[in-house]
């Protein structure tokens, strides 16, 4: 199965630090983000990875080359400097990801989730990992019924983790350009089409600097455990 990670971002929380270096190339404990994320991925099993970029985005493949020192085969999906958002960059990238599911992590998320848990899944359109919801999304996004289905309202609604099992068909006859995965994701749901899942490990939205500082902290405390 391959992966993508979402990479394309501004970061316009993020400024000044995004001014002059894309967001995932931020650091934390020695390491820019978007590395944190590729070493779990290849630990998971998942080799082969697609990233796309816009803002500087050619800093992030100089940093990164074709993979081969992670143990990956990395390829990219540029979008030139204005990013297609979600959907619009996982449209543009299909040609990379080929006939059947990928797994996409958005680049600014930290987490301890186990990708390799996503490797034999059946999946109709989409799967989505959620979690508890952070202080900046109290309201939560989609709710999981009995069966393991995800549902748009619900009594007790979780935070979509930026982790997602797709197939290709769920962006089927949507045009190449810049578009939300939202509206996409809420069809398939309001069809029945998407599973899910909650996992209650560590998982950050590394949205703004405070935030960045915040798993900085983290990284190196686990280090120090460790």
């Amino acid at each position: 199965m391959k992966a993508m990670i979402l990479a394309a971002g501004r970061g316009e929380r993020m400024r000044p630090l995004t001014d002059r270096t894309p967001k995932p190339l931020l650091q934390a404990a020695g390491k820019p983000l978007i590395e944190h994320t590729i070493n779990q991925l290849v630990a998971a099993g998942f080799n082969d990875i697609v990233i796309n970029h816009a803002h500087l985005g050619l800093q992030i493949e100089k940093r990164l080359g074709n993979g081969n020192r992670f143990g990956a085969d990395i390829s990219y999906s540029p979008e030139g400097e204005q990013a297609l958002e979600t959907a619009g960059g996982i449209i543009n990238a299909l040609p990379l990801l080929g006939d059947g599911v990928f797994l996409v992590v958005n680049g600014d998320i930290a987490t301890d989730f186990d990708f390799a848990e996503l490797k034999n899944l059946t999946v109709d359109l989409a799967h989505l990992v959620l979690v508890d919801n952070p202080a900046h999304n109290t309201d939560g996004d989609f709710g999981l019924d009995n069966t393991g289905s995800v549902i748009a309202n619900s009594s007790e609604p979780f935070t979509f983790s930026g982790i997602g099992l797709y197939r290709p068909e769920l962006f089927s006859n949507i045009p190449a350009g810049p578009s939300k995965l939202g509206p996409l994701l809420r069809l398939a749901i309001a069809n029945g089409r998407v599973s899910g899942q909650k996992t209650d490990g560590f998982w950050m939205d590394i949205g703004t600097p405070e935030r960045l500082q915040e798993l900085d902290f983290y990284y190196t405390q686990q280090r120090k455990r460790s």
